[in-house]
């Protein structure tokens, strides 16, 4: 009986007290610092470069356990509980994959969309593969996180980009076969050039969409205990917001084409041609750099907003009010001093960049975890697919 009562008055196996039942906010806090993760970074990168890449699962592992530790949900940390050696498995898996594409691309362009296919079968599965492995062994006081999505919605996000580069490639294959004669080549590539450019603007129109789905199908299938992520992010939103980006994209662009122009003008008239090509070399490399600090940020930070603003389950719901003036004044901070220190500065931005992202979302809890029952599907430890997003640029984490 007392027993009983002690675990009443302490919320049970998970240790909250009852108090803590009613609705409250979860604050998210980042502890980590650029001078730790700086020696983690080093010795990461000299021994992948050592190994040839071989030691790049074991590093992923160490920089995970690094940035989950020191991510404090309501004070208490993430933890990591891969296998290394099962993420080294995936490795090699994509190694494989890759020689092969690259191999047969350079055999032929037959070989080479066969080798695509095969990539464009695969290549969802692993994703969806990396997702399961990742957050299924991932903790948070005492609780699993899982994601339960679907192995056929893994494919539908993608679809746009299989049939934009099939329809490249078929275009590859077909002309292929008059290379032997360079005037009904000219005469085939200009006619079917209509279809690649089709294709790469079909793509590009098709990239809010694509961002949408991939956006819905992960956090649809977040899951931590029996808590379920439900994200409500509606397509338009998407294209609104990459509209945005565009126009911002485009005003960035004619500012910095009227600095060069009145630059170039300038030293045009001053009759010094050699300032003038320093000034032009200038102008661009700031308008480069204008465009990523400038247009990147506002994207990032909308996008966060709009996906996590959107994210809630039964129980918990999350907000986000990262600030895009924030992140582009730390974005050219890091900019600049990663191009001082040659790239050294790295491992400092990131961790500047994760906190500052990360501490702009919290969570709102509304019940008691003791009911929490976690799912019927435990760890999957299956880590072959846990590096397909880093193999094609795809955002796997949370």
């Amino acid at each position: 009986m007392q027993h009983h009562e002690e675990g009443a008055a302490t919320g049970g196996l998970t240790g909250w007290p009852l108090s803590e039942y009613r609705k409250r906010k979860l604050e998210i806090r980042f502890t980590g610092s650029g001078s730790e993760y700086f020696r983690i970074w080093i010795v990461n990168l000299l021994l992948t470069i050592v190994t040839a890449s071989l030691y790049w699962p074991f590093a992923k592992a160490r920089r995970i356990r690094y940035f989950y530790a020191n991510t404090l949900v309501d004070g208490h940390a993430l933890s990591f509980h891969g296998d290394p050696w099962k993420m080294f498995r995936g490795h090699v898996l994509l190694l494989v994959l890759g020689g092969v594409y690259s191999a047969a691309g350079r055999f032929s362009p037959v070989a080479g969309l066969v080798a695509f296919a095969l990539m464009a079968a695969i290549w969802p599965a692993l994703w969806r593969a990396g997702m399961q492995f990742r957050l299924g062994n991932t903790g948070w006081r005492g609780l699993r996180l899982g994601f339960t999505g679907s192995l056929k919605g893994a494919y539908a996000p993608f679809l746009p980009i299989w049939c934009m580069s099939g329809a490249i490639l078929l275009t590859q294959v077909y002309l292929e076969g008059f290379k032997r004669d360079p005037q009904a080549f000219v005469n085939v590539f200009s006619q079917v050039m209509w279809i690649i450019n089709g294709a790469m603007l079909a793509g590009l129109l098709a990239t809010p969409w694509i961002i949408a789905a991939a956006k819905r199908y992960q956090h649809n299938g977040y899951r931590i205990a029996s808590q379920q992520g439900e994200l409500r992010l509606p397509t338009g939103a998407v294209y609104w917001l990459s509209l945005k980006a565009l126009g911002l994209g485009l005003l960035v662009t004619a500012a910095v084409t009227l600095v060069l122009l009145l630059t170039m003008g300038v030293t045009a008239f001053s009759g010094r041609s050699a300032v003038a090509g320093v000034a032009m070399i200038v102008s661009i490399a700031l308008g480069y750099l204008a465009y990523f600090v400038v247009v990147g940020p506002f994207f990032t930070a909308r996008l966060q907003n709009m996906v996590w603003n959107g994210t809630t389950s039964d129980d918990l719901s999350f907000t986000s009010q990262l600030r895009m003036r924030a992140l582009a004044v730390l974005t050219l901070k890091n900019w600049l001093l990663m191009a001082i220190t040659l790239g050294l500065y790295r491992p400092f931005a990131v961790v500047h960049t994760t906190r500052l992202r990360l501490e702009a979302v919290s969570l709102t809890m509304d019940g008691d975890p003791e009911t929490w029952v976690a799912g019927e599907a435990g760890a999957n430890q299956d880590a072959t697919g846990e590096f397909a997003g880093d193999f094609f640029g795809i955002d796997m984490g949370l």
